[in-house]
């Protein structure tokens, strides 16, 4: 097995932890402490290329590959997670999306702005009762024969405000349960579309998180992804690979706090000497530098196994349930070894703390991961 980067990944990965240092730390706590959308940041990752990584380039994608993808979403989450969920959604779940199962048409309307980074994309599954149970779509979408008529509320959506796209599941045929449900691409500024108040969150808040309001949408028939009653398979085979996105987050969220956590260490002096030799520091640094890297392991095993075409459900569960509990374990221990400066804001790894625990939330929780890979391993 080869574990060394190519030269391009290697490029893709530097520009990355450039931008994340020039561009995204400046500000970045003002921008948490304000719930503030990093505007210019996603404008500027957009004209680099990082919003639509994997999208083929007749569809103004960059045409990379999965494993840089994983790579550029460390580097952006070890500073700002609010602005690297905008990256992971825009690619694995809008563009891919579309990508894999949209019309020409639709990929000329829709995906070609979207990989460009002209306009931002919102993947809209989640309602108030129905999060990680997704057949119970309360949504619905009347056929009325040359257009559908969207009704019902959608929650926790990130992009929700500054997105100009939505894939939005709904139920069409109620009595045929999942069988039954449609993913339409709905567009901002429609009819009787509104957007509720932004979420005030515990974590990642400079994301753009909302519910979305639909009341009597008219949606163009020809705004249907794929075949009557295909939603819910769409839905699941784009989760899929937005996993790997979030478990990429989290790895990032992980390796930025273990860093500066490391740094500290070396420079924060109790008895005459640095916390780093002393042997409990040196054991939690251990610690976390094995869960980590063992955690990367998982998301580029997860990344290369999508970039060659083979089944990588269970190994994309498996890195975003790892990942998110590394996540949340590195950066609690960070705060400890920073002590009390590790509880001041300007120190970031609080931040990062409370950045951890959404990896282990959105995507599927870490309950129904689990349940995602026991159901693997049984197969056989």
């Amino acid at each position: 097995m080869i574990f060394e980067l190519t030269e391009e990944q290697q490029m893709i990965r530097d520009a990355a932890r450039d931008f994340a240092q020039s561009e995204l730390k400046p500000g970045v706590i003002e921008r948490d402490e304000h719930q503030k959308f990093p505007t210019e940041q996603v404008k500027k990752l957009g004209e680099l290329g990082f919003l639509g990584m994997m999208v083929d380039p007749k569809y103004n994608g960059a045409g990379l590959d999965t494993v840089s993808y994983v790579l550029v979403m460390e580097e952006l989450s070890k500073i700002d997670a609010s602005a690297s969920v905008v990256v992971s959604v825009n690619n694995s779940l809008v563009c891919y999306g579309l990508e894999k199962y949209a019309t020409e048409a639709q990929k000329e309307k829709y995906l070609k702005p979207l990989a460009a980074g002209e306009h931002i994309g919102a993947f809209c599954l989640s309602e108030p009762e129905a999060g990680s149970d997704a057949t119970s779509q309360r949504t619905t979408a009347e056929d009325k024969g040359d257009h559908y008529l969207l009704n019902g509320t959608k929650n926790w959506i990130t992009n929700g405000g500054t997105a100009s796209t939505y894939l939005v599941i709904a139920q069409t045929y109620p009595d045929k349960g999942h069988r039954g449900i449609n993913a339409l691409i709905v567009e901002k500024g429609m009819e009787g579309f509104t957007i509720g108040p932004k979420e005030n969150k515990l974590g990642i808040r400079g994301s753009d998180t909302h519910s979305l309001m639909f009341s009597d949408v008219k949606v163009p028939k020809e705004n249907r992804i794929g075949e009557d009653g295909f939603g819910f398979k769409f839905a699941m085979k784009t989760l899929e690979g937005g996993r790997i996105g979030i478990a990429a987050q989290a790895l990032g969220i992980a390796s930025g706090a273990y860093e500066l956590a490391l740094n500290y260490a070396k420079e924060r002096q109790t008895f005459g000497k640095p916390i780093a030799e002393h042997q409990a520091i040196q054991f939690k640094l251990a610690d976390m530098a094995t869960q980590i890297e063992a955690a990367r392991l998982l998301c580029l095993k997860a990344a290369w196994l999508k970039d060659n075409d083979l089944p990588y459900v269970q190994a994309s569960s498996m890195a975003k349930l790892y990942a998110s509990e590394v996540a949340m374990n590195t950066t609690v221990e960070a705060v400890q070894i920073h002590g009390g400066y590790g509880f001041v804001k300007e120190y970031h790894v609080e931040r990062l703390m409370r950045d951890a625990k959404i990896t282990q939330i959105y995507e599927g929780t870490s309950e129904i991961q689990r349940m995602v890979i026991s159901r693997e391993v049984l197969k056989d």
